[in-house]
C-alpha cells in the first residue's frame, strides 16, 4: 500500500503536494484491493481531478443535481477513513446526503482518534445515523481535542443519541459548532409504542411521558451550555416536542443569562408561542455574546415580536435575526421599525419572509431602512407586495441605499408602475463557521475539494477532570 508519510515533511511544496493527490488516488485504489471493495468512481474522479492545497475539504456530498452519484455507504467511509490516516493536508470531510450508517460512523471515529489526523470539520448530515452512531461519536469526542465543527442535522439519532452528545459537552472543550437539526430528539421506545398502539385513550396518557422524553434531551444542553466555554455556533432546531409549557424556552433564557460564548444560534421550528417568546427574552437582555438569533418557523405573532423589539433596544450584541415563517403581520413589523431606528441599534440583517405584512408594516420598515444605515439586509418575500410597498423598497434599491444582492426582491416597471419580482437572496445560514467555502445562502451541492479556513487556536483543550454535571438530576 503506498504510504504519505514520506510526503508530509514539505507539505509548503507544490511539488510535494502534486504527489501527495496523486497517492491519494493510489492509496485509495490499494485501500479498495485489500479490503475488497468495489471502487466508487466519483470518489476516484475527485481523488485524481481536484488540486489539493494545504488544509482543505475532502467533499464528497450525495446530492449532486447535476448528474447521478454513487452515494458513499459504509464500505466507502471504512476505505476513505483508511486513505486519510496520516494526512496532513485534509483538514474537513463533508461527505452529506449520503447512505452512511451507524458502522461507518465506527470507521470515522479510528480516524478522529488518530493521532496524526489533521481533521477538524466532519459534516455528517442526512445520512442514516441513529442513536447507536451518536452515541459512538460522543464517546470519541471526550477524549478528542482537534474536531471544532459536527453536523449531524437530519440525522434520527433521537433522544438517546442527544443525551450522549449533550454529555460529551460537558467534558469537551474543543468543539465550536454543533448542528443537530432535524434529528427527531424523542424517545424511540415510546414512538413505536404510540404508533403499534389502538386505543386512543392510552395513546393519550402517553403523550405526557413522550413529551417528557423529547424535552429531556432538549433541556439538557441548555444545562451544559451554562457552563460550555467552547461552543460557539448551536443548531438544534426541529426536535419532536409534544408539550406546550415551553420548558426549553425557559432553560435557554436561564442559558442565555449566563452564557457569554454562544455567538449563534438556531431554535427554528420549536413550536414556540408568544409564552416562549417571552421566557425567552428575559435571557435574551442579559446576553451580550449572541450575533445570530434563528427564529424561523414558529408561532410567534405580533405581541412576541413586540417582547423581542424591546430587546432590540437594550442588546447591542444581537446583528442577524430571522423570523421567517411566523406570524407577525403588521404590529409587529412596526414594532421591529421602531427598534430598528432607535439609536444604538445594531441589528444588520433582518428576515421576515412570510409573516403576512401588509402595506402599513412593509412601508415602516422601509422607512427605518432610510433613518438607520447599519441595517444592510433585509428580506421581505412571502409578505402582500402592494403598490406603496413596491414603491418603497423600489426606491430603496435604485438609490443604492439597499443593494440588490443584499434583499430577496427586484423593482421592474409595467405601465409605470413599479412592481416587486422575487430573486433567490436569503439570509445566511451560518454565522460563525470554520470552512470559508460554506456558502451563506445556498450550499454548493458539487463533488469537489474546497478549501479550509486556519483554525482558531484561543479555546482550552479538552479537560477530562472538569466536573461534570448529572443531567438526570433535573427530571
Amino acid at each position: 500500500m503506498p504510504s504519505l508519510s514520506r510526503y508530509h515533511g514539505n507539505t509548503n511544496s507544490t511539488v510535494a503536494l502534486r504527489m501527495v493527490n496523486k497517492s491519494l488516488s493510489e492509496l485509495y485504489k490499494a485501500v479498495c484491493v485489500e479490503h475488497q471493495i468495489k471502487l466508487n468512481p466519483d470518489i476516484l474522479e475527485v481523488l485524481e481531478k481536484t488540486k489539493v492545497s494545504e488544509n482543505f475539504t475532502l467533499k464528497l456530498t450525495g446530492n449532486n443535481r447535476l448528474r447521478h452519484i454513487q452515494r458513499l455507504n459504509d464500505g466507502d467511509a471504512l476505505v476513505v477513513s483508511k486513505c486519510l490516516q496520516n494526512n496532513k493536508c485534509v483538514t474537513g470531510l463533508d461527505v452529506r446526503y449520503n447512505n452512511i450508517t451507524n458502522e461507518a460512523v465506527k470507521h470515522l471515529v479510528d480516524l478522529l482518534q488518530d493521532k496524526n489526523s489533521a481533521l477538524r470539520t466532519l459534516d455528517l448530515m442526512f445520512n442514516n445515523i441513529e442513536s447507536d452512531g451518536a452515541e459512538v461519536l460522543a464517546n470519541c469526542l471526550q477524549c478528542n481535542c482537534s474536531l471544532l465543527t459536527l453536523r449531524l442535522s437530519g440525522n434520527k439519532i433521537r433522544n438517546r443519541g442527544g443525551m450522549h452528545l449533550a454529555s460529551m459537552l460537558q467534558v469537551n472543550n474543543t468543539l465550536q459548532e454543533l448542528e443537530m437539526a432535524d434529528c427527531d430528539l424523542v424517545s424511540t421506545g415510546f414512538l413505536t409504542l404510540c404508533e403499534c398502539e389502538h386505543s386512543q385513550q392510552v395513546a393519550v396518557s402517553l403523550s405526557f411521558f413522550l413529551s417528557l422524553q423529547a424535552t429531556q434531551s432538549v433541556i439538557a444542553f441548555s444545562i451544559v451550555l451554562k457552563s460550555n466555554k467552547a461552543l460557539r455556533s448551536f443548531d438544534i432546531s426541529r426536535p419532536l416536542l409534544f408539550s406546550h409549557q415551553e420548558e426549553w424556552a425557559v432553560r435557554f433564557s436561564e442559558m442565555l443569562a449566563v452564557n457569554s460564548s454562544l455567538v449563534e444560534l438556531h431554535l427554528g421550528k420549536m413550536g414556540m408561542t408568544n409564552t416562549g417568546m417571552e421566557k425567552l427574552t428575559e435571557g435574551l437582555r442579559l446576553n451580550r455574546s449572541l450575533r445570530f438569533l434563528d427564529l424561523r418557523c414558529n408561532r410567534v405573532t405580533q405581541d412576541g415580536v413586540r417582547l423581542l423589539a424591546e430587546v432590540l433596544k437594550q442588546n447591542t450584541a444581537l446583528e442577524i435575526l430571522d423570523l421567517s415563517s411566523n406570524r407577525i403581520e403588521d404590529e409587529g413589523a412596526v414594532y421591529l421599525s421602531e427598534a430598528i431606528t432607535w439609536p444604538g441599534c445594531t441589528l444588520r440583517e433582518l428576515s421576515v419572509i412570510s409573516n403576512n405584512i401588509r402595506t402599513e408594516g412593509l412601508v415602516s420598515l422601509a422607512q427605518a431602512l432610510k433613518a438607520n444605515a447599519t441595517l444592510t439586509h433585509i428580506y421581505i418575500w412571502g409578505n402582500h407586495l402592494e403598490q406603496p410597498v413596491c414603491q418603497a423598497f423600489g426606491e430603496l434599491i435604485s438609490s443604492g441605499r439597499l443593494s440588490p444582492e443584499q434583499t430577496d426582491v427586484s423593482p421592474y416597471k409595467v405601465d409605470s408602475q413599479v412592481f416587486l419580482a422575487e430573486v433567490f437572496h436569503s439570509l445566511r445560514k451560518r454565522f460563525y463557521s470554520m470552512d470559508t467555502n460554506s456558502s451563506d445562502t445556498c450550499s454548493n451541492s458539487d463533488t469537489s475539494l474546497v478549501n479550509a479556513t486556519g483554525m482558531s487556536t484561543d479555546v482550552a483543550g479538552t479537560s477530562p477532570d472538569a466536573p461534570l454535571v448529572p443531567l438526570q438530576s433535573y427530571w
